[in-house]
């Protein structure tokens, strides 16, 4: 197995002093006035917000996480800059997980691997796989996900599985009572744990994760317990209401085993905040790091 996607995790948690995500979220009609002059492309827009936000958040972040929708939308040129963001994201220092939430069967779901969780190919070739992670729709079962667990063991790479999601319309279909007792998702985080077991790390935890809401923090403390060597990828805190105590039953009794995602929150702190869309964002990620520091803080 190559260097462990976890451990290399929650060292940059260390390092940077962060339990921080950015999300990547370039919506075209929210994009600031006071961006760099670039004209009217779009492609050419987005590649600058999405740079510059990247440059300001990173003191405080220790993870970006693009949202591939919105280059996907931009077309061909929108899934080239999508590459060069996230090398761009990579060469700060930051981890990039990719939200793209992919799922299929047999040789459709090895191709979905191959893409992004395969080894970078050599010289000036596509760089999907700069993705240090990818979220991934489990509802399939194992047959959708195994070509995943397998490029995250063979390189290093990591993966976050929809469990309880924080959308409000999440439990008419994950809250449902299985003939077991289980709803579905404490059954879908039973089996995300056992999917991970033989990538667990020096750390004590998996590279095989678990996308848990922060806009349900009973469940959320429930599935900390009940799953104790999965990594969360927290979405919800921030602009969809979630505060960093909702967040604060994420973590481990060693202020680890999360990484929080904000997004609007923080890339359009601007329309909230005097000064430029750079500094509000800056600004915005530091008073998420510090709020979240304190959040897992709470917990040792």
């Amino acid at each position: 197995m190559a260097e462990h996607f976890a451990d290399r995790l929650w060292e940059a948690v260390r390092r940077k002093n962060s339990r921080l995500c950015v999300g990547l979220d370039p919506r075209l009609d929210l994009l600031p006035p006071d961006l760099p002059d670039c004209g009217c492309d779009p492609v050419k827009r987005v590649e600058s917000f999405c740079f510059n936000i990247c440059v300001a958040t990173e003191p405080y972040a220790a993870a970006v996480k693009p949202q591939a929708a919105y280059f996907e939308a931009l077309g061909a040129e929108g899934m080239a800059l999508l590459e060069r963001v996230m090398c761009f994201a990579r060469e700060l220092g930051l981890l990039v997980i990719l939200d793209a939430k992919r799922n299929d069967i047999g040789s459709t779901a090895q191709a979905y691997a191959d893409a992004y969780l395969g080894p970078r190919p050599p010289g000036n070739g596509p760089c999907l796989r700069a993705a240090d992670a990818i979220t991934v729709n489990g509802y399939l079962g194992y047959d959708g996900i195994e070509p995943f667990v397998n490029k995250a063991y063979e390189h290093g790479t990591g993966l976050f599985i929809l469990v309880k999601t924080s959308n409000p319309g999440s439990g008419q279909l994950q809250d449902l009572k299985l003939e077991s007792g289980l709803t579905v998702y404490q059954h879908m985080a039973d089996l995300v744990a056992q999917w991970g077991q033989d990538l667990v790390g020096a750390s004590g935890y998996s590279s095989v994760g678990a996308v848990v809401g922060a806009t349900y923090p009973e469940q959320l403390r429930e599935l900390r317990a009940r799953v104790p060597q999965t990594p969360f990828l927290v979405p919800g805190y921030g602009h969809q209401g979630a505060t960093a105590a909702d967040v604060a039953a994420a973590f481990d009794d060693h202020g680890f085993g999360a990484l929080v995602n904000s997004s609007r929150g923080i890339i359009y702190a601007y329309r909230k905040r005097e000064g430029s869309f750079t500094a509000a964002a800056a600004e915005a990620a530091q008073e998420a790091r510090d709020e979240l520091n304190g959040a897992a803080v709470e917990k040792v």
